[in-house]
């Protein structure tokens, strides 16, 4: 089982689960699919993307039952990201955790990835 994991913040998930899917965030609207990181990628995407915002959280979300529509491309150094091409259903996440900022406002997942 491959883990895998999206951050947003808190009023993105909750419009998402009032209709049972999300759409995905302006970043992923305007790249035409859904950005998430592998466990050894999500700390670091935390950092360089989400630093300084509040109200953040972690949701965490089985990669195989996505199937074809979940596809592993080549992004940041040339890492190969999970990329979901359609929207994420609510039911697909596993888990979901709000995320607390350390000292410096970069968001901390340590314990929230499997």
């Amino acid at each position: 089982m491959t883990l895998i994991y999206k951050i947003l913040s808190r009023a993105e998930w909750d419009s998402a689960k009032a209709v049972g899917r999300f759409e995905g965030s302006a970043v992923d609207l305007a790249d035409g699919f859904i950005h998430l990181s592998a466990a050894d990628q999500a700390q670091e995407t935390a950092a360089k993307w989400f630093k300084g915002q509040e109200s953040l959280v972690l949701l965490t979300i089985e990669a195989e039952p996505l199937g074809e529509a979940l596809r592993w491309e080549a992004s940041r150094g040339g890492a190969l990201f999970p990329h979901l091409y359609r929207p994420l259903l609510t039911s697909e996440v596993t888990r979901e955790a709000d995320l607390d900022l350390d000292a410096d406002g970069v968001p901390q997942l340590g314990d929230h990835l499997a």
